[in-house]
């Protein structure tokens, strides 16, 4: 990797030559990727860093700057070496032991609110939270309802509560479960999901950041609807009548997920895309 001299300018600017390079990335992409890094060793925002990009800078600095830059380059996900990823306005912990939040799951965020009533409380579930992303998002729009989030990763778990303490989110519960499983009785108007949706054997969970991201938040079965149907199938158990079960899944499966929704005795069923308009999230509601 070609030497830094000691600017912030000089440094950015070969970062995203090699970024783009090494990753394929677009040039705007890398060069936002190469801020960030050094933002984050330099404990700045972007405003400070444009404005001091003449300046000198610390052996130190420039040592750790290679080292992330470095990680980098061989393919880590740049929310894991930051620990840490916007969504919905907010900013998460994130560690390798949850998936990072993407702006397409905001279109799950998107549609959920529109069926939780502002003016009085809801009881939702967001079944396999990972970091809490979705749970706290929904409950910090809709402070008088009361969120449910469970993972079956203790791990994953403790990150979502970190989270959720970390925003100020009071009206989440965090529970350790393995999708319903201890979750025996318990009603809800709302369920919420994205759950592991790609095939087992897709070549995509070899490339990129799905590397690096725990497989069995990724991966469910031969055609990836495993989980997705497991869910389908208990949902009605634990949703109030007329209450919604709301799910993620990949770019292909609407069609799909709607079909087992029907044969599951959904009713008003329906799909949602996202900002590249793909469908992306599809509904049912229960009706007895």
């Amino acid at each position: 990797m070609t030497s830094f001299t000691l600017t912030i300018h000089s440094m950015l600017k070969q970062a995203q030559a090699d970024l783009s390079a090494a990753l394929d990335l677009p040039a705007k992409e890398a060069k936002l990727e190469a801020q960030l890094l050094l933002q984050h060793c330099l404990n700045v925002n972007r405003a400070w860093l444009l404005t001091h990009e003449s300046d000198a800078l610390q052996t130190d600095t420039h040592e750790e700057f290679e080292a992330l830059l470095k990680r980098r380059l061989d393919g880590e996900p740049i929310a894991y070496i930051l620990g840490k990823r916007e969504f919905y306005g907010l900013e998460f912990k994130v560690t390798p032991d949850t998936l990072i939040p993407r702006p397409d799951t905001e279109t799950l965020v998107e549609a959920a609110l529109e069926n939780i009533p502002k003016d009085w409380p809801h009881r939702i579930l967001d079944l396999g939270t990972g970091t809490g992303a979705i749970a706290i998002a929904i409950a910090k729009h809709c402070p008088l309802s009361q969120v449910t989030a469970v993972d079956a990763s203790s791990a994953a778990l403790a990150v979502a509560q970190e989270n959720g303490k970390n925003l100020g989110i009071g009206n989440v519960e965090f529970v350790l479960s393995d999708w319903f499983g201890a979750l025996q009785g318990r009603i809800f108007e709302l369920i919420v999901s994205n759950p592991p949706y790609i095939a087992q054997d897709d070549t995509h969970l070899k490339q990129g950041d799905l590397r690096f991201e725990p497989a069995n938040a990724l991966a469910s079965g031969k055609d990836g609807l495993d989980d997705i149907q497991q869910i389908i199938g208990q949902a009605r158990q634990h949703l109030k009548p007329q209450g919604w079960l709301m799910l993620e899944h990949g770019h292909d499966q609407a069609e799909k997920v709607a079909e087992l929704m029907k044969e599951a005795r959904f009713d008003a069923i329906s799909s949602f895309a996202d900002l590249s308009g793909v469908f992306r999230v599809t509904q049912g509601q229960y009706l007895p």
